[in-house]
């Protein structure tokens, strides 16, 4: 009669086939699991990113002119130097400047990335199209050398410069050659900042806080004081907050401004295609980073129609009885509704 018993030697290696068979198993499983839960965070992160793409055609977004189309031959060497006072602004005016030692060691292109071209990085797109106009932070009509001006004053800490210099000229021409296949009075889609929805609650300085520490140290330091050059020409990755950041008179002192600014665009590398917050992280981001100390301004001549003045400025007057508490973090909505009752 045969004998179907194992042996110890046959045994042990059936077992350890099993156990290898077993570990194939489980690491196969590790490695479908993985690509699963990668697959749900991208489409997580981007989910916001794809809807706003099957909104808008890619060719309803504004793009920059052939920047240097129809200019005289001195017209073209004033936009090259236009171009490289929007990217270096500070080696040329800053605390060390080559021209003059005038702003706070920014580059205008920290707020107008790419040299003012990105879809919703705060671009130059409607600018040419849209000025002269009336801005009710003024009160009054503006040009466009009244406009570069205020960022100077009030982004980079400085003082206005004179119309009449190369310089001004310079950036000029710049900002109207990339604007200028932009009919009149329009503002086309993606120019300019992506205004956010509003949250149904107010916006939170510590989850910014939480998150600033989690996402934008790396670059802006846990200190908020950005990252300068090696020589301290110019800011690699600029301040949001401190002696050389933009003041509080400047527009991304607001917060809807500040967080329609970031969505797109921050951490480093994100875009419209590839957002890297939720809505939710980008109010509260800007909550945090605006909470932060900097330079003050006299703003005594801002907004002098009380009924023009915006739901998220932070300093009173007011004709509404929110307080400036609630104007700067909100929740806005009720502001919004009584700014426009305030108006009929």
């Amino acid at each position: 009669m045969e004998n179907n018993n194992l042996g110890p030697e046959t045994f042990q290696l059936l077992l350890q086939k099993c156990v290898k068979l077993l570990r194939l198993c489980l690491l196969m499983l590790f490695i479908v699991v993985s690509i699963l839960c990668l697959l749900f965070f991208t489409q997580f992160n981007s989910k916001q990113a794809v809807v706003i793409v099957k909104a808008i055609d890619a060719n309803e977004l504004w793009h920059p002119a052939k920047f240097t189309d129809g200019l005289t031959e001195n017209e073209r060497k004033l936009f090259i130097y236009g171009k490289e006072l929007i990217i270096h602004t500070s080696i040329y005016l800053g605390p060390k400047g080559k021209v003059m030692q005038n702003t706070n060691g920014m580059n205008c292109q920290n707020c107008h990335l790419e040299a003012g071209t990105k879809i919703w990085g705060n671009n130059y797109g409607g600018v040419y199209a849209n000025y002269p106009k009336y801005r009710a932070r003024s009160g009054k009509i503006e040009d466009i050398f009244k406009r570069i001006n205020d960022c100077i004053e009030r982004s980079l800490n400085g003082k206005a410069i004179s119309i009449e210099s190369k310089e001004m000229q310079a950036i000029k021409i710049y900002i109207e050659s990339i604007g200028k296949n932009v009919e009149k009075g329009i503002k086309p889609k993606g120019t300019g900042i992506f205004e956010l929805p509003f949250l149904d609650r107010a916006i939170d300085p510590q989850k910014g806080k939480e998150l600033f520490q989690a996402k934008c140290i790396s670059c802006h330091q846990l200190n908020g004081r950005g990252k300068w050059d090696e020589n301290k020409n110019e800011y690699i990755y600029p301040p949001l907050w401190g002696p050389n950041s933009y003041n509080i008179g400047a527009g991304l002192f607001r917060m809807s401004r500040f967080a329609g600014f970031i969505k797109y665009n921050m951490p480093l590398g994100a875009s419209i295609d590839l957002p890297q917050l939720t809505d939710e992280e980008a109010w509260d981001l800007a909550a945090y980073v605006n909470s932060q100390p900097r330079p003050s301004k006299d703003l005594s001549a801002d907004w002098p129609k009380l009924n023009e003045k915006p739901f998220d400025h932070p300093f009173k007057p007011y004709l509404d009885t929110f307080t400036e508490e609630q104007h700067k973090f909100g929740p806005f909505e009720a502001i919004v509704i009584a700014i426009k009752k305030s108006k009929k």
